[in-house]
């Protein structure tokens, strides 16, 4: 398997910072902002997200994990009996404007599965989109408010985010068979 580095260490800090600062930008009378990850790397990402705009004096920001195996219109075809994990979300969600945060978007099913689980728990003001990667090939049209990253990649390549709460490594690769 061949495999080729697209965002270095240095990359992912980058888009992030300006993800961090567009957040702060688009958002910035809004006291009711809330972040939510995506298990696994999603929830990883969202909490730099956090840190960073902490950092930028945006105190008191409402932080939540999601998971959306049960929410997934194909959980079935990938695992008889999928991993589930916790989701924790310890604020109202109605009313606030909510930024989920994913790692990598393709077809935008995940997210469409994170939106319905979001509402199971209320009824955000709005939901904003913020990705690590969007390497385009949707089939929902679903789009991202923030990414680091945009690219296009063959059908027969792989995205993988590794990061360094999970990995040994903190990048983004391409693999091809």
């Amino acid at each position: 398997m061949k495999q080729r580095t697209i965002m270095s260490s240095e990359d992912i800090d980058l888009g992030l910072q300006r993800m961090a600062l567009q957040i702060l930008e688009k958002n910035h009378n809004c006291d009711e902002i809330a972040i939510v990850g995506i298990h696994t790397c999603g929830v990883y990402l969202a909490e730099r997200l956090c840190r960073l705009l902490e950092k930028r004096g945006k105190v008191g920001i409402n932080y939540g994990s999601l998971d959306i195996n049960l929410y997934r219109d194909d959980w079935s075809l990938t695992s008889v009996n999928p991993v589930v994990r916790t989701t924790d979300i310890p604020f109202d969600v109605d009313n606030c404007r909510l930024v989920l945060v994913d790692d990598v978007l393709f077809t935008g099913r995940t997210i469409r599965a994170a939106m319905d689980a979001i509402m199971d728990y209320g009824r955000p003001t709005s939901i904003q989109l913020a990705v690590l990667v969007d390497r385009g090939g949707r089939e929902l049209p679903i789009q991202a408010d923030y990414s680091g990253m945009q690219t296009t990649i063959l059908p027969n390549e792989r995205i993988q985010v590794l990061l360094e709460e999970n990995s040994d490594r903190n990048e983004v690769i391409i693999e091809s068979a």
